[in-house]
Protein backbone atom coordinates (compact mmCIF):
# COMPACT_ATOMS: atom_id res chain seq x y z
CA UNK A 1 0.00 0.00 0.00
CA UNK A 2 1.24 3.63 -0.66
CA UNK A 3 -0.36 6.89 0.14
CA UNK A 4 0.17 10.17 -0.73
CA UNK A 5 2.06 12.50 1.87
CA UNK A 6 1.03 16.23 2.62
CA UNK A 7 3.93 18.33 4.43
CA UNK A 8 3.15 21.45 5.47
CA UNK A 9 4.70 24.77 6.96
CA UNK A 10 3.11 25.91 10.13
CA UNK A 11 3.25 29.26 12.10
CA UNK A 12 1.79 27.18 15.54
CA UNK A 13 2.66 23.40 15.97
CA UNK A 14 0.10 23.08 19.08
CA UNK A 15 -2.84 24.96 17.09
CA UNK A 16 -2.09 22.79 14.11
CA UNK A 17 -1.78 19.56 15.69
CA UNK A 18 -5.42 20.38 17.43
CA UNK A 19 -6.89 21.15 14.34
CA UNK A 20 -5.74 18.73 12.37
CA UNK A 21 -6.70 15.95 14.74
CA UNK A 22 -10.32 16.93 14.82
CA UNK A 23 -10.35 17.70 11.37
CA UNK A 24 -9.36 13.71 10.93
CA UNK A 25 -10.68 12.53 14.07
CA UNK A 26 -7.39 10.77 14.85
CA UNK A 27 -4.10 11.42 17.30
CA UNK A 28 -0.43 12.12 15.47
CA UNK A 29 1.30 8.90 14.69
CA UNK A 30 4.65 11.06 16.22
CA UNK A 31 5.16 14.22 17.89
CA UNK A 32 8.56 15.98 18.56
CA UNK A 33 9.55 19.42 19.52
CA UNK A 34 8.09 21.67 16.55
CA UNK A 35 6.95 18.66 14.45
CA UNK A 36 4.14 15.90 13.80
CA UNK A 37 3.04 13.53 11.80
CA UNK A 38 -0.75 11.88 11.45
CA UNK A 39 -1.06 8.66 9.71
CA UNK A 40 -4.27 8.94 8.43
CA UNK A 41 -6.11 6.15 7.13
CA UNK A 42 -9.05 7.37 5.46
CA UNK A 43 -8.74 9.02 3.23
CA UNK A 44 -4.90 7.11 2.98
CA UNK A 45 -2.77 10.25 3.64
CA UNK A 46 0.65 10.78 5.99
CA UNK A 47 0.17 14.66 6.72
CA UNK A 48 3.22 15.89 8.07
CA UNK A 49 3.43 18.86 9.73
CA UNK A 50 6.16 21.36 10.33
CA UNK A 51 6.39 24.29 12.52
CA UNK A 52 8.17 27.55 11.10
CA UNK A 53 7.73 31.35 10.20
CA UNK A 54 6.18 30.38 6.91
CA UNK A 55 2.60 29.12 8.23
CA UNK A 56 -0.12 28.17 6.01
CA UNK A 57 2.14 27.08 3.06
CA UNK A 58 3.56 23.87 1.68
CA UNK A 59 6.78 22.47 2.70
CA UNK A 60 6.57 19.25 0.18
CA UNK A 61 4.21 16.46 -1.18
CA UNK A 62 5.31 12.79 -1.39
CA UNK A 63 4.42 8.99 -1.52
CA UNK A 64 5.61 7.15 0.81
CA UNK A 65 6.02 3.48 -0.01
CA UNK A 66 6.78 -0.20 1.44
CA UNK A 67 9.92 -1.18 0.45
CA UNK A 68 13.46 0.15 -1.13
CA UNK A 69 12.47 -1.45 -4.55
CA UNK A 70 9.66 0.63 -4.63
CA UNK A 71 11.56 3.90 -4.10
CA UNK A 72 14.16 2.66 -6.78
CA UNK A 73 11.54 1.68 -9.44
CA UNK A 74 9.96 5.43 -9.08
CA UNK A 75 13.58 6.64 -9.71
CA UNK A 76 13.84 4.83 -12.47
CA UNK A 77 10.36 5.69 -13.76
CA UNK A 78 10.90 9.20 -13.38
CA UNK A 79 14.39 9.69 -14.79
CA UNK A 80 13.59 7.23 -17.53
CA UNK A 81 11.10 9.72 -18.90
CA UNK A 82 13.46 12.71 -18.45
CA UNK A 83 12.73 13.94 -15.37
CA UNK A 84 15.74 15.28 -12.87
CA UNK A 85 15.35 13.56 -9.96
CA UNK A 86 18.14 13.67 -7.29
CA UNK A 87 18.77 9.84 -7.49
CA UNK A 88 18.26 7.45 -4.36
CA UNK A 89 19.52 8.50 -1.19
CA UNK A 90 19.60 6.76 2.36
CA UNK A 91 19.12 9.82 4.69
CA UNK A 92 17.53 10.57 8.28
CA UNK A 93 14.99 13.60 7.84
CA UNK A 94 12.19 14.35 9.59
CA UNK A 95 12.84 12.12 12.89
CA UNK A 96 12.72 9.10 10.36
CA UNK A 97 15.74 6.78 8.63
CA UNK A 98 14.33 7.00 5.20
CA UNK A 99 15.26 5.46 1.65
CA UNK A 100 14.02 8.67 -0.86
CA UNK A 101 14.42 10.28 -4.00
CA UNK A 102 13.20 14.14 -4.80
CA UNK A 103 11.35 15.49 -7.91
CA UNK A 104 10.45 19.34 -8.40
CA UNK A 105 7.14 19.69 -10.61
CA UNK A 106 7.11 22.42 -13.14
CA UNK A 107 6.19 25.05 -10.75
CA UNK A 108 8.92 23.93 -8.26
CA UNK A 109 6.57 21.95 -5.77
CA UNK A 110 8.85 19.19 -4.53
CA UNK A 111 8.13 15.80 -4.54
CA UNK A 112 9.69 12.84 -2.62
CA UNK A 113 9.40 8.80 -3.09
CA UNK A 114 9.89 7.31 0.11
CA UNK A 115 10.21 4.42 2.34
CA UNK A 116 10.62 5.30 6.21
CA UNK A 117 13.06 2.38 7.66
CA UNK A 118 12.99 4.00 11.35
CA UNK A 119 12.53 6.01 13.78
CA UNK A 120 15.31 8.93 14.48
CA UNK A 121 16.17 11.79 17.18
CA UNK A 122 16.70 14.52 14.71
CA UNK A 123 15.04 16.77 12.48
CA UNK A 124 18.14 17.99 10.01
CA UNK A 125 18.97 16.11 7.06
CA UNK A 126 21.78 13.99 7.20
CA UNK A 127 22.51 11.83 4.01
CA UNK A 128 24.18 8.84 4.49
CA UNK A 129 24.42 7.11 1.44
CA UNK A 130 23.80 9.24 -1.56
CA UNK A 131 23.21 8.38 -5.24
CA UNK A 132 26.71 10.54 -6.30
CA UNK A 133 28.67 8.60 -3.18
CA UNK A 134 28.56 12.13 -1.26
CA UNK A 135 27.77 12.84 2.45
CA UNK A 136 25.98 15.97 3.27
CA UNK A 137 23.77 17.76 5.88
CA UNK A 138 21.42 19.55 3.15
CA UNK A 139 18.35 21.28 5.08
CA UNK A 140 14.78 19.21 5.80
CA UNK A 141 13.43 18.66 4.05
CA UNK A 142 13.18 19.41 -0.35
CA UNK A 143 16.78 18.90 -2.04
CA UNK A 144 17.18 20.95 -4.73
CA UNK A 145 16.96 18.13 -8.29
CA UNK A 146 19.56 16.84 -9.95
CA UNK A 147 20.65 18.50 -13.56
CA UNK A 148 19.30 16.14 -16.14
Amino acid sequence: MSRIQLALNVSNIDEAVEFYSKLFATEPAKRKPGYANFAIAEPPLKLVLIEGEAGGTLNHLGVEVETGAEVEAAEGRLSGDGLATTGVDDTTCCYAFKTETWVHDPDGAPWEFYVKTGDAEQMRNTVHRAADGAEDNAQCCAPAPQTA
